[in-house]
């Protein structure tokens, strides 16, 4: 390992990593000085300084194919950073079966059967690390997506029940991530005035950065994070503030 290269010698597999917060987190890990593969359904549109493959991580046999080829193909898989995921806003009542089992498998069943396709190697290579990428729906309501935030709930308890099966060969911690800026923002949170809104009610006041979670996922797939596993960290700003404390403010005296 050399200085600045914490991931120096490591073969990185970021799942969604051709855009959003996927392609911050290869960009840092390659900067690391690790060798690193992209997957996504379809192949992005602009170059990438990395590898890519084209992988429904939602099919098991795919995904477990596409850990053995990068296995063989560089001789070693050491990190494996469950980025993939997403889900429409659609009312819980009106939300067909077929949606639900969609996104359930997109962010939970594909991070858990990538994880299986991994493990075998890392084990084989003498250790690795897995970072696994939640969000606040996790640990909050989540009107709107709630097959969404079930899994990734789910993913969370996944990450602790890991860590202690997969001890201590491979480390396992999930990233709690809050509201981020991507090439997607206002689509995803609506214009410069909703994401002021939004920032408002954020304890840093702002939308966090895709390089900022890019950070943590570098902690977590390094060496500095030797005893860290079955962890959550937050990457969501302080969080959201509780709606109460608007509602004290607005009533008092």
């Amino acid at each position: 390992m050399t200085e600045g290269q914490p991931l120096a010698g490591k073969v990185a597999l970021v799942t969604g990593g051709s855009r959003g917060i996927g392609l911050a987190i290869a960009t840092r890990f390659a900067e690391a000085g690790a060798t690193v593969v992209v997957c996504g359904r379809s192949a992005p549109e602009q170059a990438l300084p990395f590898e890519f493959v084209a992988c429904d991580v939602r099919d098991p046999a795919a995904a477990a194919a596409m850990a053995d080829a990068i296995a063989a193909r560089h001789g070693r898989l050491d990190i494996l950073v469950n980025n993939a995921g997403g889900s429409p806003e659609v009312p819980a009542a009106t939300a067909s079966p077929r949606l639900s089992e969609k996104v359930i498998a997109l962010n939970l069943l594909a991070p858990l059967n990538l994880s299986q396709a991994a493990y075998r190697h890392m084990r084989e290579g003498g250790g690795g690390a897995i970072v696994n990428i939640a969000s606040v729906s996790a640990v909050r309501p989540s009107p709107g997506t709630a097959a969404y935030a079930a899994a990734k709930a789910g993913l969370l308890a996944l990450t602790r029940s890991l860590a202690h099966e997969w001890g201590p060969e491979v480390r396992v911690n999930a990233i709690i991530v809050g509201y981020i800026e991507t090439g997607n923002t206002e689509a995803t949170y609506g214009d410069a005035a909703a994401q002021a809104e939004i920032a408002t009610n954020i304890a840093a006041r702002r939308l966090g950065r895709a390089e900022e979670v890019a950070e943590a996922a570098l902690f977590l797939a390094s060496p500095a994070a030797s005893y860290v596993t079955g962890a959550e960290l937050a990457v969501h700003g302080g969080g959201e503030r509780p709606p109460f404390l608007a509602i004290l403010k607005e009533h008092q005296p």
